[in-house]
Order: structure tokens, then sequence, then C-alpha cells
């Protein structure tokens, strides 16, 4: 395994779950973080607890407000970071018909456009140094189909498609890139959801993932030799 330290990383929806996570393991491990997230106290609070992060509030369904955040970044880290993880994602379950078209056009905003802003951001730099590695965390949900998923199953098989076309152009270049998918996983993000099925019946819970089981699949895949891409990593409960 290679070591991350002296290295720098931007990871979106850093200041809760999954994304607080993986931000506190590269940390432990000598990186230098840059914590993007809306809520700007939260993200504030969780900096202060690891050494030499930087707190960026960043609204990434807001074009201006990530173009802010990058020049500060690239300020920051001297250019762009050797890793980016596309992890600030929003969640929601209701039927095709009670879905609104707000609720939509956040999740497609929030899940796709804002990874594809910051991606787009970081990437032509890190070709032409030839390295980098960008991670996103997918979902059970970018290739299985759930009902009351249409919003967010949309975003994920679409993150999905990005990165797939991401690997085709990035062969041969140095930069890597790896999709982690995970099945449910005991996050905030499932607080405010009733899952329910066709019939209107609550669906009984089933076990979920820790967040650090994901964390450890992003390390994972970020700690192997420059010369392995771990292309995809699907996780479910056993």
């Amino acid at each position: 395994m290679s070591s991350l330290s002296g290295r720098t990383a931007v990871v979106s929806g850093a200041s809760r779950g999954i994304g607080a996570g993986i931000a506190a393991a590269l940390a432990a491990e000598g990186v230098r973080v840059v914590m993007l997230a809306r809520n700007e106290a939260k993200l504030q609070e969780r900096s202060r607890s690891l050494k030499g992060s930087i707190p960026i509030a960043c609204d990434i369904t807001k074009p201006d407000s990530v173009e802010k955040a990058v020049q500060r970044i690239a300020s920051e880290l001297k250019g762009a970071p050797d890793i980016l993880v596309n992890n600030a994602g929003i969640f929601g379950v209701s039927m095709v018909e009670e879905t609104s078209t707000e609720f939509f056009i956040e999740t497609i905003n929030t899940n796709l456009v804002g990874p594809f802003l910051l991606l787009r951001s970081f990437l032509g730099e890190m070709k032409k140094r030839s390295t980098g590695h960008i991670v996103t965390i997918g979902s059970v949900a970018d290739r299985t189909i759930y009902t009351g998923n249409a919003a967010y199953s949309a975003t994920k098989f679409g993150v999905r498609a990005i990165h797939e076309v991401l690997r085709a152009e990035l062969r041969g270049t140095g930069v890597r890139a790896t999709l982690v998918s995970p099945a449910a996983t005991d996050t905030e993000i499932w607080n405010a959801v009733t899952v329910t099925d066709p019939a209107g019946k609550p669906h009984s819970k089933r076990p979920m993932l820790d967040p650090e089981d994901v964390v450890r699949a992003v390390m994972f895949a970020l700690t192997q030799p420059e010369r392995v891409n771990i292309d995809e990593l699907r996780l479910s409960h056993s």
C-alpha cells in the first residue's frame, strides 16, 4: 500500500456521514484536506478536529459558489488537489407522481451537476501533471432500480455513466478514477426518510452498512500502487 502523507485532497459533503469519515481518514494519514459543504457551522465544527484541514463553505449546485471555492482551493493548495472525492448528495423516497419538480431538479443539481462541476474544475490540471485520483461515491441504486427512487436513481445512473466515460478518457494519462457504490448506509440522510412500497405499506428497515465500511473502501482504492486503478467497488451488507 502506498503512503498518502503529504498529499492534498478535496472532499465534498464533508460535514457529516461518509464525507466526514473520509476527510478524517485522509487527515489521519497526513493528507491536507479541503472540506466542502453547504452547512458552514457544522463544517467548521468538523474541521476543528482535523489537523491541517481547510473548511470551505460551498453549494455545489451553484456554479458561482463552486467557482469561488475552486479559486480558494487553488490558492490554498497551489493548484489542483491530488485527490478529489465527489461525495456530496441528497436522497429522498417518493413515488413518481408524488415527486415534486423542485425536489427532482434539486436532486439532479446536487447529485449529478455538482460532481461534474468539481470534476471539470480540476481534471485538466491533473491530466497535465499526469497524476491524480478521482473517487466518486455512487450507490447500489446506480445499477439497481427501487420503487420511490426516480430522482435518486436517475442521478446515480448518471454519475456512473460519467465515471465510465472518465475511465475511458483517462487510460494512459496517469490519472486514476474509482467508483465506490455502497448499499444503504446508516447516515443522517435516512433520518427524514419513510420508505413505502407501491401498496403504501412501510418496508421493514433492512440491515445497513456503517459509514466506516465505505471509508475503508475509499482508502483501499486510494492507497494502491500508482500502477493500479480500482475501477469500481460495490459494497453490500453480508
